[in-house]
């Protein structure tokens, strides 16, 4: 199956295509930009198969939570590509892709968090599904450090950049993990791998029905928070 995946939510501006030969990723790390630099990513993964857009079974496009900047240009992106092709295409978001790999190496329980700014983490928590790949144990939130908790009994493995801005969580939870699991950001071939899962389930969307994932619904803190922060 031929997927293309892509993500912005996050400062890791990713794209990644997936054939079946093999998977073919592009990268990079930056505070901004990431709309002028994702096509050109896009035009070199495809270019690199000798894949034409139209080749494509789907794309599978991150949703977040993430940057709201970021998440739209994603969904933006993989819509108007979805649209042009006629592809059906996939949301996978930011924490699935966190949590993957480390179910792929045999975790039983992932908590993934992201730095939600504001003094918050966007988190969810993650288990292995021979059929999907992964399912999540609750839903997707976003909440200060001291109020994160896992949903069930079990061992837990943490992954993300939620858990470097607040060096707190980890012993909050009572789990351990190492300086790579901490730096981990989301990365679009493991959204290929989940987009390649959903699409061959049959759970390709039209373009139009594909939704950001904020999680949170606002942007920046008050006057007031700021002051009360301080």
């Amino acid at each position: 199956m031929r997927v293309l995946a892509m993500d912005t939510s996050t400062e890791a501006l990713s794209v990644a295509l997936r054939t079946e030969q093999g998977t073919i990723e592009r990268g990079l790390e930056m505070a901004r930009g990431h709309a002028e630099q994702i096509l050109p990513l896009i035009d070199a993964v495809l270019g690199e198969a000798g894949v034409r857009l139209s080749e494509l079974d789907g794309i599978a496009a991150g949703v977040g939570p993430g940057t709201f900047t970021g998440v739209r240009i994603s969904v933006a992106v993989a819509q108007g590509l979805s649209f042009g092709a006629g592809l059906p295409v996939v949301p996978v978001t930011s924490l699935e892709a966190l949590a993957f790999p480390a179910i792929l190496a045999g975790a039983d329980r992932v908590i993934a968090c992201l730095d939600a700014r504001m003094g918050e983490v966007y988190w969810g928590c993650f288990a292995c599904d021979p059929a999907q790949g992964l399912i999540v144990l609750g839903s997707l939130q976003v909440a200060p450090a001291a109020r994160v908790r896992l949903p069930s009994a079990g061992h837990y493995r943490g992954v993300g950049r939620g858990f470097t801005a607040y060096p707190e969580l980890a012993a909050l939870l009572g789990i351990t993990l190492d300086a790579r699991a901490a730096a981990a950001l989301p990365n679009a071939a493991d959204m290929a791998r989940l987009g390649a899962l959903r699409l061959a389930a049959g759970q390709g969307l039209d373009p139009a029905d594909l939704k950001p994932e904020y999680v949170r619904d606002k942007v920046a803190l008050t006057e007031a928070e700021r002051r009360a922060a301080k």
